[in-house]
């Protein structure tokens, strides 16, 4: 995505979006970056403002112990910025765009939510005098890398202390959370900074999503379990996918890697690798000069085999018919070599070292029922 803008302001650049939000804005060689954090000197302000194009302003407070720092940090830094914005447009006539990282608790009458509100509308003032670019986001529960436990959210927490063991706390397991990931919000972010013209508008991030608190300690749980049943969730697309990518971000060094069974004999090792809910597994298996494998048919299950090491010989009889097909292939030349139902198969190691070969069958291994049916190729 391009950028209309190359000098930015960030405020609260050290919280838990600023830094993401840094890391996604130093992807671009062509944006000068300031920064503008808790301790620093509001009286830099109006010279940071001065050398920007556009402040997307994090600074907050959400847990003080003196509620009068709500208003001091939420309101009255929204409102310095306003004021140095109005003084840049009134000395130079310049338009210095600005977006600020509000909260759906702005709707509510609570400390918190009466400091976000009213930053909002200091917001609002600035460009109803000035004609500004100014945005608004309301934003649900942020989760994402980096978030920290025990303070940003509830999913930091849980996936901190998941992984590591220590016990989660769950109130009210039917406790409703709407949940943005930490992706989306910076796309949309930088979305409404290069689409929008000048004036007042409220964004919204896309997507969000509602769960539970059960539902989220559950989902993260089985993310824990996997390892061990070799069965990974469905972590394609939406919620699950931005919760695993969070679950993972917070894995102690030391779990980065987990072992797997292996079953070995002196054909070569079998190793299971990856199950999944609806879409087969993943397995590897290796084989010594001169070893066959197989020699079995199958009526529904299918599989892909991949030779990664070595030659291998494809053989392929069908059950009824006896008409016979044979298959050469190897790592020189990367050709997947399906199983078709109702011929039975097997394959041969002809190569004069270890052959190894990835396997892709369609569904779980039941042992119950595993449609596995011996017949010499």
């Amino acid at each position: 995505m391009s950028f209309p803008f190359t000098r930015v302001l960030v405020t609260g650049s050290q919280g838990f979006i600023g830094r993401n939000l840094m890391v996604r804005l130093g992807e671009h060689s062509d944006i000068t970056i300031a920064r503008f954090d808790r301790g620093d000197d509001p009286a830099r302000l109006q010279n940071l403002v001065a050398e920007t194009d556009v402040i997307i302003h994090l600074a907050g407070e959400n847990r003080p112990k003196d509620e009068r720092a709500f208003d001091e940090v939420n309101t009255g830094l929204t409102e310095k910025l306003c004021d140095a914005i109005q003084r840049e447009f009134d000395a130079r006539g310049r338009h210095v765009a600005l977006l600020l990282a509000s909260s759906i608790q702005a709707e509510r009458d609570t400390p918190y939510g009466r400091s976000k509100l009213a930053a909002e509308q200091a917001v609002r003032a600035l460009a109803q005098k000035t004609n500004n670019l100014a945005i608004v986001f309301r934003l649900p529960g942020v989760f994402g890398k980096w978030g920290r436990p025990n303070y940003n959210s509830v999913v930091a927490t849980f996936c901190h202390n998941i992984p590591r063991g220590l016990p989660i706390r769950i109130d009210d397991p039917d406790a409703s959370l709407r949940l943005a990931y930490i992706d989306d919000v910076l796309n949309g972010f930088l979305s409404a900074l290069k689409s929008q013209e000048p004036g007042f508008y409220f964004a919204d991030v896309d997507p969000t999503y509602v769960t539970t608190v059960g539902e989220l300690a559950a989902l993260l749980q089985a993310f824990e379990t996997s390892r061990a049943k070799l069965r990974t969730e469905r972590v394609g697309n939406g919620l699950v996918r931005a919760l695993y990518a969070t679950y993972l971000s917070y894995l102690p060094e030391d779990r980065f890697a987990y072992d797997i069974p292996q079953h070995g004999d002196e054909r070569g090792v079998f190793v299971e690798m990856l199950k999944t809910p609806d879409c087969g597994q993943f397995s590897y298996f290796t084989a010594k000069p001169g070893i066959t494998r197989g020699g079995h048919y199958h009526h529904t299950k299918s599989e892909k085999f991949l030779v990664i090491k070595g030659e291998a010989l494809f053989r392929f009889r069908h059950i009824l018919s006896g008409e016979k097909l044979e298959i050469r292939t190897s790592n020189d030349k990367p050709q997947v070599v399906e199983t078709i139902p109702g011929w039975s198969h097997d394959i041969t190691n002809i190569g004069e070292g270890e052959m190894v070969v990835m396997l892709w069958a369609n569904e779980e291994f039941d042992r119950q029922h595993p449609d596995t049916i011996a017949s010499e190729v």
